[in-house]
């Protein structure tokens, strides 16, 4: 019905062992953030592949892109077409998969990416 997916952003990706820090609003989560409103635990390890299937069993999903360690996923809202930039990094260092997820458009996004990080923990435990 409606189309607010906004630009692809420009900032994505691992750089330096590090996803891009979430901007300051309500609407973003990483594992690798010091803010404590940002922060959530990181994923287990799991082979990307296998994450990948997990992601791709979720509604309104589209793969970006996909390497041995990092997983790129645009998630669409159903009612209004927000979209929502989700990536995955695995960290052998750490051995743990830092995740950031976060709202294009808006200030808030009613928990939505931090209960989907947390959809996505449940189901790769449940495997």
């Amino acid at each position: 019905m409606f189309n607010f997916s906004g630009k692809r952003p420009t900032n994505l990706g691992v750089k330096d062992g590090k996803l891009a820090p979430c901007p300051g609003s309500p609407n973003c989560v990483n594992t690798q953030s010091q803010d404590p409103k940002s922060k959530i635990a990181p994923l287990p390890p799991v082979a990307i592949a296998d994450l990948r299937k997990v992601i791709e069993s979720m509604e309104r999903t589209t793969i970006i892109e996909q390497t041995d360690n990092y997983l790129y996923a645009e998630f669409k809202s159903k009612l209004m077409g927000f979209v929502d930039d989700v990536e995955f990094y695995f960290d052998p260092n750490e051995n743990v998969i830092h995740v950031r997820s976060a709202s294009r458009l808006g200030q808030s996004d009613l928990g939505v990416n931090r209960k989907r990080v947390e959809e996505i923990r449940a189901k790769l435990q449940a495997k």
